[in-house]
């Protein structure tokens, strides 16, 4: 069976390594890439330097994108996504620490498919992981995804 790639983009340090960890421990095998700012994110998906290499940097069956970013918001590579022809059916969660309505509002009218509030315990971030594994990588119908 193929492992999934997933794009978690993420500019804090402390939070990529506990997403890691809960995927280790909730024992999934996903094949994470790593974008810590907004500018990376597009890049890695319009595939533009240095991520024009798609064996090394797949396009992702599933986003987990924080809000608040360095350079480009969460919100604003959500927008760019959601107008590329070939990349705007990728699944997106927005993973992040806000709880106000105007995000929650804003990133749905933008088009994400779910929305988050990390967790504090690291038990319940294993939970969300699992969920997030189940719903988008095991259950979810899979769009066509085409960059041609």
């Amino acid at each position: 069976m193929d492992v999934p790639p997933i794009l978690l983009v993420e500019d804090d340090p402390k939070e990529v390594l506990l997403i890691q960890r809960a995927f280790r421990k909730a024992e999934i095998a996903a094949d994470l890439h790593i974008i810590n700012d907004g500018e990376q994110a597009i890049a890695y998906l319009a595939g533009q330097p240095p991520f024009e290499d798609r064996a090394q940097y797949p396009l992702p069956m599933l986003i987990l994108l924080d809000l608040k970013l360095p350079r480009r918001s969460g919100a604003e590579v959500l927008a760019w996504l959601r107008q590329q022809p070939g990349l705007k059916r990728i699944p997106v969660v927005m993973l992040t620490a806000s709880r106000e309505y105007a995000d929650v509002n804003r990133t749905y009218d933008l088009g994400v498919n779910a929305y988050m509030v990390k967790p504090v315990s690291f038990n319940q971030l294993v939970e969300i992981v699992n969920t997030l594994h189940v719903h988008w990588l095991v259950l979810n119908e899979k769009p066509q995804i085409d960059i041609s």
